[in-house]
């Protein structure tokens, strides 16, 4: 007996419905990309190992899904090696090529090989999928489609004012309540200044990013084994738990931080983005949260996370500001920052709210029913008006029985279905069948394109 055919965890099919959906969130992520002058790019499905490595922590890089090399991939290897059985150590022997973990790190590599090709500020988009050697549960899956926005080379604060209206924008556009979260890496690295702890700072942030997910207990569970003191721990608590409004929660920070040359740095950057985005009205909450941490490596500056208010489910878009990912590839002194979204959340979101416009998920338009070979002849010529004017339309094959056609049509959600009869032939036209009503009139081609119009 043949195995039973299955798909790697975490992974997905999606039938041509679940496709539409998905076509309608990437198309209206792109078009307001396109509103603010960024420009699509593509980069390989697979990065080379040393491309990926030590950019994401240790978790991260635990994470990379590796690409064995074709060929002989014992060749170099001592029978020693092999029968340390080091996973590690002989998957870095075996692989030389992994699957990206994000957009953000191949868009650096993109940028130091194209540098002479590229103007500054380079303003790009993405919408690829990732993969990532997690545990799949609900809401995160093992493959999965970011759609990135990314402006390299320009310090100024206005990009991430811009990327905080895009957000807004696109989440309005799918009717998605949101709260934007905002930090600042430069905040956390002051706290983690002022309680004497500043060597843990990336042992702090990967810690209070988890504050939603397993609580303050754990969260300061985890700090004491890093080998942060309990002293610092409790200088920790109210600054976690710091409450109020962004300006309450600013002025608070002002106070604390008094002593950090770069948490002030943090808060005024904050305060700029915040005070600038007050003016231009969004329509979504926006709050200053500092458990916010994206526990990623390269973000050095503000820091952004968007939670869908109506459905429990992770973050949806993310991102933040990065000084220094370029230097890794030879590539000093360009800044960048950037959002992505998460598609596969969002549909997920979408679907349960259920969202999705109607004309985002309707496929064909209109059915011509075929009675033979004169008739669906005569059914053509009228088919290349229809789509000639834009009609997404379609003649049945074969001249099956009008039930079989009219089950095609219904299970296809067809509004309208076209009958052309030895009748219908002789006047010049076809009978129009609305689906939905049973109306049926006998109309020209003409007449026809202006009714499903």
């Amino acid at each position: 007996m043949a195995a039973k055919p299955s798909i790697p965890k975490g992974t997905r099919d999606f039938s041509p419905v679940e496709m539409a959906k998905r076509n309608y969130i990437f198309n209206t992520i792109r078009d307001v990309y396109h509103l603010y002058g960024f420009q699509q790019i593509e980069t390989p499905a697979m990065e080379m190992l040393s491309t990926l490595m030590g950019k994401y922590g240790d978790e991260g890089d635990k994470l990379l899904f590796k690409i064995q090399n074709s060929g002989d991939y014992f060749s170099g290897i001592t029978d020693e090696e092999l029968l340390s059985r080091n996973a590690a150590k002989l998957a870095s022997k075996f692989c030389e090529k992994g699957l990206r973990y994000d957009l953000t790190v191949p868009f650096a590599r993109y940028v130091v090989m194209h540098r002479d090709e590229i103007t500054f500020p380079f303003k790009r988009y993405q919408i690829q999928p990732v993969w990532r050697a997690d545990r799949p549960q609900k809401g995160r899956y093992r493959e999965f489609y970011q759609c990135d926005a990314d402006v390299v080379g320009s310090d100024s604060l206005l990009n991430e004012v811009e990327l905080m209206q895009i957000v807004d924008t696109v989440f309005s556009r799918f009717n998605i309540r949101v709260c934007i979260k905002i930090n600042n890496r430069k905040i956390l690295s002051g706290i983690a200044e002022i309680i004497g702890e500043s060597d843990k700072i990336v042992d702090i942030t990967v810690a209070i990013d988890k504050l939603d997910k397993i609580g303050l207990d754990n969260v300061n569970a985890e700090l004491k084994e890093k080998g942060i003191s309990d002293e610092a721990i409790a200088k920790l608590q109210p600054i976690i738990l710091l409450s109020g409004t962004n300006a309450e929660k600013l002025a608070t920070l002002k106070n604390v931080l008094a002593a950090s040359e770069v948490g002030l740095k943090g808060v005024e950057e904050s305060e700029f983005i915040l005070n600038a985005l007050e003016t231009m009205g969004l329509k979504n909450e926006i709050e200053l949260d500092l458990t916010l941490a994206r526990g990623l490596n390269y973000y050095t500056g503000a820091i952004f996370e968007v939670k869908a208010l109506d459905v429990q489910i992770g973050s949806i878009t993310g991102g933040g500001r990065y000084d220094n990912l370029t230097g890794v590839f030879g590539m000093a002194g360009v800044s960048g920052v950037g959002i992505s979204f998460g598609a596969d959340r969002i549909f997920d979101v979408l679907n349960q709210l259920d969202l999705y416009p109607k004309e985002a998920v309707n496929g064909t338009e209109l059915l011509f029913i075929n009675f033979g070979e004169k008739e669906a002849a005569f059914s053509m010529g009228i088919l290349s008006k229809v789509r000639a004017a834009g009609i997404r339309a379609e003649i049945f094959p074969d001249a099956a029985k009008m039930k079989k056609q009219m089950s095609y049509a219904n299970a296809k959600n067809i509004p309208f279905v076209a009958i052309v009869g030895e009748n219908e032939m002789s006047e010049g036209k076809a009978m129009l069948k609305n689906m939905e009503t049973g109306e049926q009139n006998l109309v020209s081609a003409e007449e026809l394109i202006a009714a499903i119009r």
